[in-house]
């Protein structure tokens, strides 16, 4: 659609049989991913650039405890997933002809995987327990909307793919889901209260408290470095037409992600504040690893009346500092610092040939 086709694929987030992991041991070579011309221009960050992926739609590629592997989620017609499930990867493995290890159970919609604390099991989000078809996408309209499907409920499964806990088992939509770096919590977005909120519980889905409580859709959370805050985006209607259309939206499980800003908090939802003001979409962030910066996702900077550009910008928590960090004409977004801060792994249009594919990229971060 000419209010650019790409707002389709950017926002992935809306986010075969099983093998272990440890059985697969595929490193292919491609002859591009190892050239820092997929650095661009102004990218001074980054250093020694790779290309993970090379084909379909990948995204929200999250590190291990140990920095040694990723899980994200991907849909390509060539790994039989014609919507998105659950694949792990190691951070050096690239994935040309072949297919990585499939962790969810191939059957519904998936999104928003993590490693649980010890690295042997894997949570996410799926659709599959009620239906195990993909589920119907929204109608392509004026106006770009996501989907929140009622059936998604959080599971933990291990590297074999066998479904091992279900942490959420309640009608209403309930995904998003991270871990606190400490290994104790978890933070995930759910309808249960008739709202988008944020809530956290216990590591084994006991205690669960909600967090957020002012209407609008709160979701992609992620821990501060010392488990004590939470950044999230979040679209917050104010006006009374803004609200009968948030409300009229939510009603037939959608909603508009066009216009959201980042807010930090601690982990029981106190100190409240809105660190970014920029306009259009800010979503995607994942705190630096020194706890006083956030890097996330923009639009705020597109040309009006062309293209949506989506960068990787850095802010610091205080909401002073913003910093253009990626330079792509198209998208990056879904960010993550590996553990020891020295590497980030995201999701790129780059290097596509100016098709739709959305890749996975790693590179060493320098600060």
């Amino acid at each position: 659609m000419k209010k650019w086709t790409f707002l389709v694929i950017l926002f992935l987030g809306w986010v075969c049989i099983p093998q272990a992991f440890s059985q697969t041991n595929n490193t292919e070579h491609h002859p591009l991913i190892t050239k820092d011309t997929l650095i661009l221009e102004g990218e001074t960050h980054f250093k020694n650039m790779k290309q993970l992926t090379f084909g379909g739609d990948n995204a929200e590629a999250y590190f291990s405890f140990d920095g040694n592997r990723l899980v994200f989620q991907a849909k390509n017609p060539k790994w039989n997933a014609l919507c998105d499930q659950i694949y792990i990867t190691g951070v050096n493995q690239t994935w040309h002809n072949s297919i990585p290890p499939l962790i969810s159970t191939g059957k519904g919609r998936t999104t928003c995987s993590y490693f649980m604390p010890g690295d042997s099991s894997i949570l996410y989000a799926s659709t599959h327990e009620g239906d195990e078809n993909c589920p119907p996408e929204p109608p392509r309209g004026n106006k770009y909307v996501w989907p929140i499907y009622e059936d998604f409920d959080i599971y933990v499964a291990n590297f074999n793919g066998d479904i091992i806990q279900q942490l959420t088992n309640r009608p209403g939509y309930d995904a998003e889901a991270t871990v606190s770096p400490l290994g104790d919590k978890i933070v995930f977005t759910s309808t249960r209260s008739g709202d988008l909120e944020l809530y956290t519980m216990n590591i084994d889905g006991s205690g669960v408290k909600q967090i957020t409580h002012e209407l609008g859709y709160d979701g992609g959370a992620f821990f501060s470095p010392d488990g004590t805050k939470l950044i999230f985006r979040s679209s917050r209607p104010k006006t009374e037409d803004e609200i009968k259309e948030y409300k009229d939206l939510l009603n037939r499980n959608l909603v508009q992600p066009t216009n959201m800003e980042l807010y930090v908090c601690n982990i029981d939802g106190s100190d409240l504040r809105k660190i970014t003001d920029l306009g259009n979409a800010n979503w995607a962030p994942f705190f630096h690893p020194s706890g006083r910066k956030i890097i996330f996702c923009s639009n705020h900077h597109s040309p009006k009346g062309g293209r949506p550009q989506f960068n990787l910008f850095m802010i610091n928590i205080d909401g002073t500092g913003l910093e253009q960090v990626t330079y792509d004409k198209v998208f990056d977004s879904f960010p993550m610092f590996s553990p020891d801060g020295k590497k980030l792994i995201f999701s790129s249009n780059r290097n596509n040939g100016g098709g739709r594919d959305t890749n996975l990229f790693i590179a060493d971060w320098i600060d």
